[in-house]
């Protein structure tokens, strides 16, 4: 697992989630001063990977939300702190999100072990038993009388 909760398959593949910008390349890919993302960092609204010497290292998907909070904060009119609860809330969507899909995983699997043992048991059914049928009552009465032994 990244420090971020993803998994990595290969330590030597990269993603999008793999921190390997530097600040000032970072700044540059984003359009942003380098003291914008330390400010951004501070407040919590993109959170780099550290180095051992503390050092920031940014992944592509940082450098996009980078972009995101200039245009939220620039187009838009919106202000640092509500910005924040924006990213915030649309990290829980996306969680929910996701764990929405694993219950229907579940559910799905659950379903088709449901539908396996229902099979299983109508398939363990005596073939020699015949359906019951409802007969129609009708006012006609039979008479049975057994066979007397003489």
């Amino acid at each position: 697992m990244d420090s971020r909760g993803g998994q990595r398959r290969n330590p030597y593949e990269l993603t999008d989630e793999s921190p390997v910008y530097v600040i000032s390349v970072a700044a540059q890919l984003s359009g942003l001063h380098p003291q914008t993302l330390r400010q951004y960092d501070r407040l919590g609204l993109v959170s780099p990977d550290r180095t051992a010497g503390r050092g920031r290292r940014y992944s592509a998907r940082d450098i996009e939300l980078l972009r995101t909070v200039q245009q939220l904060s620039q187009d838009e009119g919106i202000n640092l702190a509500g910005i924040k609860r924006i990213i915030e809330l649309e990290n829980q969507v996306a969680a929910l999100q996701q764990r929405v899909a694993e219950l229907q995983g579940a559910l799905e699997g659950a379903a088709s072990a449901m539908r396996q043992r229902e099979a299983a048991v109508h398939a363990s059914y005596r073939r020699d038993l015949v359906p019951y049928q409802d007969v129609q009552q009708t006012s006609a009465l039979v008479v049975w009388r057994p066979k007397r032994s003489e």
